[in-house]
């Protein structure tokens, strides 16, 4: 033969032969795994899965162990296969877990690269793209109506560059999109199906719904989708809340709730602590079922309580409450929202004039009046004509002061809440004369919040310096904004 042949021989040869055992996983891929590993320890845990590693060997050394990352991959893979979806979504809304921008990289990685991709891995992967926009995005995204362009940008660390061109197969995201803003209240969303209308679209694309680009669709869908959800939920537990409150004044200690499901004789008390311990739908199976249920549950609720109400209002030493009354009944759930922030003397004041005291006694008196559940991942509250969403460590910090960082996440969110209620000032009336103030105090508070993440980093307190860093970065996000006027 000649040196062709044998050249082409030893190169087939060599394509057959058995791989040389491979050194072990690189740096990136070992890196990956210590990010997921304590996600997946959490999940074991949680839903008591037997967990194939000592207490010793569950802290993953710095450098790559090969026969450790073989057995690890195994167990990763397993239980991929018994943790549902509405389960992951429950673990990372209910722990800090949730605020690793690391760790939910990683996942999303892992889950991408999959050779093979279940519909459960899909969901998995449509569910974690959402909570990774809904952690990184700036909080000025939050406040208006997001589009491709905001989301191509916040997830390109995991996306990279991806094409914001619309796509005609996820032509009906956009039109549900287009819906979604003129819902008034929750009865207004359960009159559509747009929960089983995303995952038909979703169904129906196939291997497509891994593009970047048709992701980044179903990212901006789904979180606009869930905004919309939770404000109309909150507008409805505020009015709910506002007529038990108007019960009690009135002297009313008992009403029926058999629209709910209760008794006709339920005490206040108790259908009180119902409204304040109220959770969202996202705890279990996410179906339109499911949301369905639940949201026409509260509607129920509402509506005993407004029933409770019409007896009390043609009392005629009670002429402010038969009105309060006809008001809340004429209004939609997101109209009696806004007209509470309107009505309250001290949110009447312009935000440009409120101090530090006075914003965090208001943020602090909207979360008493509606303590946000166990679970919630954001909060909204309002200062002037400005809505600050909050996450659950800074809701925590406010209505729990035991925690060591409380006092830097409250400056934190009301440096945040000045900067935003008086940008929107500035952008309504003209006038910025309150603005350079509100920047001032936020400048400040960005450098002593900077130097307390340095501080817990030092102290290896992680989840400290995780939840004071996100916070800092919100508030740099509303710097950047007003800074724009």
């Amino acid at each position: 033969m000649g040196d062709a042949a044998v050249t082409k021989m030893t190169t087939l040869n060599l394509s057959y032969s058995p791989p040389p055992r491979a050194a072990g996983p690189s740096q990136e891929q070992w890196e990956e795994v210590r990010s997921v590993f304590p996600i997946y320890l959490a999940l074991a845990k949680q839903l008591t899965i037997d967990i194939p590693f000592s207490p010793d060997k569950r802290h993953l050394p710095e450098k790559p162990d090969a026969d450790l990352f073989a057995k690890i991959q195994t167990w990763l893979d397993a239980m991929d296969q018994q943790v549902l979806v509405y389960q992951l979504r429950h673990l990372l809304q209910m722990t800090t877990l949730n605020a690793s921008e690391a760790g939910l990289c990683a996942l999303i990685h892992r889950h991408l690269r999959k050779p093979s991709k279940s519909n459960m891995d899909r969901d998995k992967t449509d569910f974690l793209l959402v909570q990774y926009f809904a952690l990184c995005a700036p909080a000025k995204i939050y406040h208006k109506q997001i589009e491709l362009e905001d989301a191509a940008q916040v997830m390109k660390p995991v996306l990279g560059e991806a094409s914001t061109t619309p796509i005609a197969w996820c032509e009906p995201l956009e039109k549900m999109i287009l819906g979604l803003r003129g819902f008034r209240s929750l009865r207004d969303m359960l009159k559509t199906n747009f929960i089983e209308q995303g995952r038909k679209v979703k169904e129906t694309a196939g291997k497509l719904f891994y593009e970047p680009s048709s992701l980044l669709a179903f990212i901006r869908f789904n979180f606009l989708l869930r905004r919309t959800l939770i404000e109309l939920m909150h507008a409805d537990l505020i009015a709910i809340r506002s007529g038990l409150s108007q019960l009690d004044s009135a002297g009313v200690h008992i009403m029926d709730c058999h629209q709910f499901g209760l008794s006709p004789a339920e005490p206040i008390v108790k259908v009180r602590q119902i409204a304040d311990e109220w959770k969202q739908p996202f705890q279990q199976e996410y179906t339109e079922r499911s949301v369905n249920e639940t949201f026409e549950k509260l509607l129920a609720l509402r509506s005993d309580v407004e029933r409770a109400l019409g007896r009390i209002a043609p009392k005629p030493t009670e002429n402010s409450a038969p009105r309060a009354t006809e008001t809340s009944r004429r209004e939609s759930a997101s109209d009696a929202s806004a007209r509470s922030s309107k009505d309250s003397p001290s949110k009447a004041e312009a935000p440009a004039e409120m101090d530090f005291e006075s914003c965090l006694e208001q943020i602090w008196e909207q979360l008493i009046a509606e303590p946000p559940t166990r679970g919630r991942s954001m909060t909204t509250v309002r200062i002037g004509s400005a809505r600050i969403l909050m996450s659950s460590w800074e809701v925590t910090a406010f209505i729990s002061e035991d925690s060591p960082c409380a006092e830097d996440l409250r400056r934190a969110v009301v440096a945040r809440a000045l900067v935003t209620a008086a940008t929107e000032s500035a952008k309504e009336t003209g006038n910025a004369t309150g603005l350079e103030r509100a920047l001032s105090i936020a400048r400040i508070e960005v450098s002593r919040l900077q130097e307390r993440v340095d501080v817990a980093k030092q102290a290896k307190d992680t989840e400290a310096a995780v939840n004071l860093g996100i916070s800092t970065k919100r508030l740099l996000s509303a710097l950047d904004e007003a800074e724009k006027l």
